[in-house]
């Protein structure tokens, strides 16, 4: 006695049906990533300007002077770090209504700027009322 016997089709993957699961995971991931541009780590070079034409009138300003040594001046005073708070608070309290800038070489260290920053917190001038210009090297 025979049976009957049924043929079983072979067992086929749909590969249509991922190719199109295939593509839109593609273009999901495609979409979704974000392509950062390489930096260089901390490579700065400060902006610089020659000359601004201005119409205003600029006010006449007491100097904090400071070299590519480290040589800090207090209008011509030689000043030490240690001490430039004293001399600030002492320069504030003859000079009330006097202003400050900063002078400060292209090449100075910029601890000696932040000490310096400090000392004027420490004799009660902001830090935003002192513009600070950088020095060029003469060409």
């Amino acid at each position: 006695m025979k049976l009957l016997e049924t043929k079983r089709k072979p067992p086929e993957i749909p590969i249509i049906a991922l190719i199109d699961i295939l593509a839109i995971l593609l273009i999901f991931f495609i979409v979704s990533t974000t392509f950062k541009k390489p930096r260089p780590v901390l490579e700065i070079d400060l902006p610089t300007v020659k000359k601004l034409p201005t119409t205003q009138i600029a006010d006449q300003r007491s100097t904090i002077a400071v070299d590519k040594d480290g040589i800090i001046t207090l209008d011509l005073v030689k000043v030490e770090i240690e001490k430039l708070a004293e001399y600030l608070k002492a320069f504030k309290n003859v000079n009330p209504d006097a202003k400050l800038e900063l002078e400060a070489d292209r090449e100075m260290n910029i601890d000696l700027l932040l000490r310096i920053w400090a000392a004027l917190s420490e004799a009660n001038i902001e830090i935003k009322d002192v513009p600070a210009r950088i020095e060029l090297p003469a060409q």
